[in-house]
């Protein structure tokens, strides 16, 4: 039966036009059947804690059952759980208040309606795509009420549906071993609003205040003149001073020679290209830096383009695909700086190139999972979504990534170093304690978070409250200011670090680009007991959990723009200075 509706499922993809009016072509001829889908319930201050809506004691319609499948791996992942409503709706036809179910509230059913009642558990349906939200009851004066009515009113434009809107009514007091009977009526209404536009009923503009947005880039656009102009200002004063410092050793005797030369970045050269200590880990965590840079230009290009949100999982989809086609690129600059290094396990670092970033990933998700499978919520996710995954890991990302590690190697992977590098490494001076590489790294994030802490708390609320995001615009303007504010921060502390005579700039420039993820987690925390009302094991393990990878993320990818602007500048200054 299952491999049947999938067949079905690949045909009506492979072969749209053979499908003339369905809900996937949204396109209905008069009296056509609407299908009315019951997604999930749970409360409404942890949106993430979802079931499946008849794990409440509701009941369906009279109609046939519909199986649903997963469209896609992204709806798989987000946990929806569409089952057929039973409700018998037809295109254009209107539908006086009709019984379709009743039910006997038993102490179990009596229970477990009052606890979602005092829980403000909230529904989700799907008709057409349109999602459609109700509350399953309220309390007042210690008596607890159940809405037994759902009203829709339907807009229509030509053929297609361009608005629902859902309306609770009935509200019958929760009795034990009282029967509760369900109604529901259609009304049919002609609307002016395009097909395009259907969704923007469920955006708020008045949340995502374009002002506040561009209040807080110019904010962060001042914050890249001024650093720009610092370094342009103080690295490139004290540059040139250095550069007419060396360039004029001929013109001056032994003793000043040596007070000139007893300090500054030049007494480094022969450490400065020393491979870092780790050098596999470095490259692997590196190459996974490149993927996640371009599969966040990759994905908010796309969002920008297209409205992503209107289709179920289609965000999280898309970030899937792209990842795993960008997958040469981990390969490309991670094997390729591995073998600048001098790295001979080129074929472990590949593995743990392709798979550093997807096995963390999966560890937590994995170890959330037990959780959600332990609460029955809706989020477990299912095993034949699991085997999908390792097998995207394992037949798409891994050879892609080899692919990318073999490329690399060949025509990047030669090193091209401006100074040769020493066989014993020289001493390492002591220096006062704000030049220590633990506490550049800890400065080093403050002000790329600085840059992003405002458009942080559009994207939280957009994933833990009940929000659209939209402005990815904004996003792409905040993505850039961020990249250039952490080039340059990066760099002015890698100067100070070599000026000090510490040649342990790899992993320093690294780290305090990266440290950003250390203020994101910081400010998750403030978000949570501030800005939310969550609660419960399972909603408080999902947002720890997931924040934590958010920050995982956006720290190796920060950390390598870091590095990355950093080296850049490494080469151009030792390539210039006359060395002896």
């Amino acid at each position: 039966m299952k491999l049947s509706i999938l067949l079905l499922n690949i045909l009506l993809i492979a072969f749209p036009f053979q499908v003339s009016t369905d809900e996937h072509s949204h396109s209905y001829e008069d009296e056509e059947e609407v299908v009315l889908w019951m997604n999930t319930v749970g409360p409404y201050s942890n949106r993430q804690e979802t079931y499946e809506y008849y794990s409440l004691p509701f009941c369906a319609g009279p109609k046939s059952a519909i199986g649903h499948y997963h469209e896609t791996l992204g709806e798989a992942l987000q946990g929806t759980e569409l089952e057929f409503s039973g409700l018998s709706i037809d295109f254009k036809m209107d539908v006086d208040s009709t019984q379709y179910c009743k039910i006997t509230v038993s102490e179990d059913k009596l229970y477990a309606l009052v606890y979602a009642v005092k829980n403000h558990y909230w529904y989700q349906m799907y008709l057409d795509d349109l999602p459609i939200w109700g509350i399953v009851g309220e309390s007042k004066d210690g008596q607890h009420y159940i809405w037994t009515h759902k009203k829709l009113e339907i807009g229509y434009n030509g053929k297609q549906i361009v608005d629902v809107n859902l309306t609770s009514d009935a509200k019958v007091p929760l009795v034990k071993n009282s029967e509760v009977a369900f109604t529901y009526e259609v009304r049919w209404k002609p609307s002016q609003v395009k097909f395009e536009d259907r969704f923007d009923k469920y955006l708020d503009p008045s949340f995502f205040q374009h002002r506040i947005h561009w209040f807080s880039i110019f904010n962060s656009f001042m914050m890249v003149i001024f650093l720009v102009g610092l370094v342009s200002m103080i690295l490139l004063r004290t540059l040139r001073k250095d550069y007419a410092r060396y360039s004029k050793d001929d013109e001056l005797d032994e003793m000043e020679k040596d007070l000139g030369d007893e300090y500054g970045w030049k007494q480094v050269h022969g450490d400065v290209f020393r491979p870092p200590a780790y050098p596999l880990l470095f490259s692997a965590i590196v190459g996974s830096g490149y993927q996640l840079l371009l599969v966040s230009l990759f994905v908010i290009i796309f969002a920008m383009i297209g409205d992503l949100y209107e289709e179920r999982g289609s965000m999280l989809g898309t970030v899937i695909f792209v990842y795993a086609a960008t997958s040469p690129v981990n390969g490309y600059f991670g094997g390729s700086l591995y073998a600048r290094l001098g790295g001979k396990q080129w074929i472990k670092q590949m593995v743990i190139s392709a798979a550093l970033l997807p096995l963390n990933i999966c560890a937590m998700v994995f170890s959330i999972n037990f959780i959600a499978i332990y609460y029955h919520a809706s989020r477990a996710i299912p095993f034949g979504t699991m085997v999908a995954i390792a097998c995207i890991c394992l037949f798409v990302i891994l050879p892609l990534t080899l692919v990318g590690t073999v490329l690399g190697r060949n025509i990047s992977g030669q090193a091209n170093y401006p100074c040769r590098i020493n066989a014993v490494p020289r001493p390492i001076p002591e220096k006062k304690w704000f030049m220590e590489p633990a506490i550049i790294t800890l400065l080093g994030g403050i002000l790329p978070f600085g840059s992003i802490f405002i458009e942080m708390y559009f994207i939280f609320t957009s994933f833990w409250a009940y929000k659209i995001y939209y402005v990815y615009g904004f996003m792409m303007l905040v993505f850039l200011i961020m990249v250039i504010v952490t080039v340059c921060v990066t760099i002015v502390c890698t100067y100070f670090l070599l000026n000090a005579e510490d040649y342990r700039w790899q992993w320093t420039s690294f780290c305090s680009a990266g440290s950003i993820s250390l203020y994101i987690y910081m400010y998750a925390f403030y978000y949570y007991f501030f800005k939310t009302k969550m609660y419960g094991l399972f909603q408080t393990t999902f947002y720890f959990g997931y924040m934590a990878l958010f920050s995982l993320a956006l720290g190796i990818m920060t950390g390598t723009v870091g590095y990355v602007g950093t080296s850049f500048f490494v080469h151009t200054i030792y390539s210039t200075v006359k060395i002896d």
